[in-house]
This record gives structure tokens, sequence and C-alpha cells, in this order.
């Protein structure tokens, strides 16, 4: 019976185990990303393209920015990752 499970916890399935990521090369491939983006909005704005690279120019630092923040969580919240695999 598929309601089984519900009504019964019993029946259940084991919940698997959690997996075990590497957040700094998603922080650091998405920070790269960003910064690539504020060099191309910050030239586009210095040489005077179009108006609103100004706003993107300040999103992409800021974006940057938060990159760099993740990248320094991470590295105080490793210590957990690896008390969880022992």
């Amino acid at each position: 019976m598929k309601f089984a499970p519900i009504i019964d916890p019993h029946a259940r399935r084991p919940m698997p185990k959690p997996v075990q990521v590497d957040l700094r090369k998603a922080f650091i491939f998405g920070t790269i990303l960003w910064t690539v983006a504020l060099v191309v909005c910050g030239c586009c704005w210095y040489f005077g393209h179009i108006r609103w690279f100004q706003m993107a120019t300040f999103i992409c630092a800021f974006g940057m920015l938060i990159g760099f923040a993740l990248l320094i969580w991470e590295h105080f919240d490793r210590s957990d990752y690896r008390r969880l695999g022992q």
C-alpha cells in the first residue's frame, strides 16, 4: 500500500546519509564569474557606452564581495565537514 509509510512510520525506508560536497569549487567559480562581469561592466561604464552599466558595475561588485564572504564562511564551516566525516 502506498500510504503505509504515511500512516505507519516503521514502514518507511531508512534515510540516506548526507552527501559531503566541496563548496569551495562552486564559490570560487561564481566569484570568478562575478569578477569577469565586473571588469566588462566597468570597462563599458568607463568608456560611456550605456548609462545602466553603472548600476550593473555595482551589482557585480556586490556579487564579488558576497562570493568572498561565502569563501570565508566555508573556510570556517569546514571543521563541521571534517567532524561529520569521521
